[in-house]
């Protein structure tokens, strides 16, 4: 028996997650406001999305739809960047259309923990945002991920997989368009907007729609990092989403990507460059995770 809408669950990272509808069969709204994606999105890059990064490269970033970005070639190393979250993935495909890249297990990546040893969600939700933090490496662990980030959307699409291979869900994680350098460290930055949406991997045709992490983004603008109109912005981006491409599972989600397997190359940890970029990343800390 399958779980009634508005059902409430604890996803496998730990977050709080809400079914919100099925595809094909209608969603609850995630926001009634009337605020257009470009408003949306131009709200959300005014929060310090430059800073977030702390890398000259930043300011010379091209948006991903645009003439004259850089384009990556297929089995290309390049960053992901999501403020201070840097990981190492390998492309794909990459064309006007959008960027697919697979990130092996055991790839590297560095990410801002607790100065005080505790997991991020160990954190108790009023103080997540607040506490002082440095930077740790460590690696992808589970299976690969697909993730495809199409020009100029405000998502990406991960498509996870159980141990055996098989499709285990789509996750469309909630973040600024892209924005690429090429040279030495090429790079494609975003800034994640906490707000996430996850397709079950289950019966295919009317798959459940669930919202992830509504509650911390309610803690985000109680602890400062976003205001309520930023926070009704992401809110609309997730509405967007759905109406774009999850209701009717156009895509990248009728793409084939859940099934797609790298060859053995292709399937390399991927490693972090030795940049001065990446090692100044490394060195970030702050006493809030505000900053960033």
């Amino acid at each position: 028996m399958r779980l009634p809408i508005g059902s409430t669950s604890v996803s496998a990272s730990g977050g709080n997650a809400t079914l919100i509808g099925r595809r094909g069969e209608g969603w609850e709204r995630i926001c009634d406001d009337d605020m257009s994606i470009d408003e949306a999105i131009a709200l959300l890059e005014d929060a310090g999305h430059g800073s977030a990064h702390e890398d000259p490269a930043f300011d010379h970033a091209v948006r991903s739809e645009r003439a004259g970005a850089p384009r990556f070639a297929p089995d290309d190393s390049i960053l992901w960047r999501y403020g201070r979250h840097i990981e190492a993935v390998r492309v794909v495909r990459d064309d006007p259309r959008g960027l697919v890249i697979w990130i092996p297990s055991g790839s590297a990546r560095l990410e801002p923990v607790p100065a005080d040893g505790r997991r991020h969600r160990d954190v108790p939700l009023d103080e997540r945002f607040t506490t002082p933090w440095v930077m740790a490496e460590n690696a992808w662990t589970g299976p690969g991920v697909v993730r495809v980030a199409p020009a100029g959307r405000p998502w990406s699409v991960w498509f996870f997989r159980r141990p055996d291979g098989t499709p285990d869900g789509a996750y469309v994680n909630l973040e600024l368009p892209h924005r690429r350098v090429a040279g030495d460290s090429p790079a494609v930055y975003s800034r994640d907007l906490v707000l996430d949406i996850w397709i079950d991997a289950e019966h295919a045709g009317s798959e459940d729609i669930w919202l992830k992490d509504a509650d911390e983004l309610d803690a985000v603008v109680a602890q400062g990092r976003f205001s309520g109109a930023q926070a009704a912005a992401v809110r609309c981006l997730g509405e967007y989403a759905v109406r774009e491409f999850i209701a009717d599972g156009g895509w990248p989600l009728d793409e084939g990507w859940a099934q797609w397997q790298p060859d053995r190359a292709a399937d390399v940890p991927v490693l972090l460059p030795s940049t001065p970029a990446v090692d100044a990343a490394r060195r970030r800390s702050g006493s809030t995770s505000l900053e960033g």
